[in-house]
């Protein structure tokens, strides 16, 4: 879906017999940029600024990547549980560049036309190494931010880069770098395995497989399970389940293993017999969201989320630096004094959307006095006194 994203923030500035208002807006045509392995959407948008009110100091945008590992109140000693993984910085207003003589993205233009001379272009590329955005779900009980992989556009006014910014002369707006599933079908995954038993002349043979290597969220996996019992050992129950693992790999490689769905199927089989059946398996946060540490995708304000799609690295990149890793697997257990398990690996994603449905959408931005006013009164405020944006601050589309 494309959306045009409206934010701006006010902050009062005392001078001897001067006080002013300064309006900035920002704005974009999406919240969600997609990492095709090889390449990343780049992220591009427009800046409004009022001129007259900047008295002479500069307009900068900023895209970060920050991996939060703690929350703000776990904060010792001034050391912050934060790492700020990429940091770019651009200057917006005035410009660096003539605007006309720019290259800009169809957004940009239509953008551009719209809000008239007051309203600069900023581009900026991600690198091919950062992770995607992803969060470990939190418990209910559970204050502050979690740990997570957010992605953020930030603009601000000051006389330079470097100045010191006041909290109330900043504008915040969380991004999304996503991942869809590739093009193309892969090797539908299957893993079979003989065990041996003391006081048994014949294993126990056990295959599991899969319809295919990627699945979507919501969508149903069906386990293909073949058992062969030639030992003298009776197979009490059959156990199958969806594994999320999360290895956080940024500070401590710390790997989570978290059961999303689980099917105790009460099979049974006896020494001599076979079994062949199909189960089905339905990985959703829906049941799963009291659950503390699920990997999630990254979550804007007022939408929901999905549990964490599968991560796909590009070949050469440093894991170290990728923040959390979520993979996913199928574990069927069979019961036979002890457990005989197999682990089947497969991929949880989004499908890619249909990118024509939305390109010739015309963009229509709502009562800027009424945009203006939420960014002031509304409940929007992050906990630093900054405006973010949210979707009920997003024009409406046609």
């Amino acid at each position: 879906m494309n959306y045009s994203l409206y934010v701006n923030f006010m902050f009062t500035k005392t001078l001897p017999s001067l006080s002013f208002l300064l309006q900035v807006g920002v704005y974009m045509g999406k919240r969600d940029f997609v990492d095709r392995v090889d390449s990343v959407d780049p992220v591009d948008g427009v800046i409004l600024v009022d001129p007259e009110a900047l008295q002479g100091r500069k307009v900068f945008v900023t895209l970060s990547c920050t991996f939060r590992y703690g929350r703000d109140d776990m904060d010792v000693m001034g050391i912050a549980f934060r790492r700020e993984l990429y940091l770019s910085t651009r200057q917006v207003y005035p410009p660096l560049q003539d605007r006309e003589k720019g290259i800009h993205t169809r957004v940009q233009a239509k953008l551009l036309r719209k809000l008239g001379n007051n309203s600069y272009p900023f581009f900026f590329e991600f690198p091919d190494n950062l992770p995607c955005s992803v969060a470990l779900q939190p418990a209910p009980s559970d204050v502050g931010k979690q740990c997570a992989v957010e992605f953020e556009i930030k603009a601000f006014s000051a006389e330079s880069q470097d100045a010191k910014v006041r909290k109330r002369s900043t504008v915040k707006l969380m991004l999304r770098k996503v991942q869809y599933a590739p093009e193309g079908e892969g090797i539908a995954p299957s893993v079979e395995t003989t065990r041996d038993f003391v006081m048994s002349d014949k294993p126990l043979h056990v295959k599991a497989s899969l319809d295919k290597e990627v699945y979507y969220h919501g969508e149903p996996i069906k386990v293909h399970v073949s058992v062969t019992n030639n030992s003298s050992k009776n197979i009490k129950n059959i156990i199958l389940s969806v594994d999320q693992i999360a290895n956080v790999v940024l500070y401590s490689n710390d790997s989570y293993a978290k059961c999303v769905d689980i099917e105790d199927s009460g099979d049974s089989v006896s020494p001599g017999a076979t079994l062949q059946k199909v189960y089905t398996l339905l990985p959703l946060l829906a049941n799963n969201r009291e659950r503390r540490g699920i990997a999630l995708d990254g979550k804007l304000k007022h939408e929901d989320t999905n549990l964490a799609s599968s991560s796909i690295v590009k070949e050469g990149v440093l894991k170290e630096v990728l923040g959390i890793m979520v993979s996913y697997r199928v574990m069927v257990k069979l019961i036979v004094g002890g457990s005989v398990g197999l682990e089947v690996p497969f991929k949880l994603m989004h499908p890619k959307p249909d990118a024509g449905k939305t390109q010739e959408e015309e963009i229509v931005f709502e009562e800027f006095k009424r945009s203006y006013l939420k960014g002031i009164i509304g409940d929007d405020d992050d906990e630093e006194g900054n405006v973010s944006g949210g979707d009920d601050m997003a024009p409406k589309e046609k």
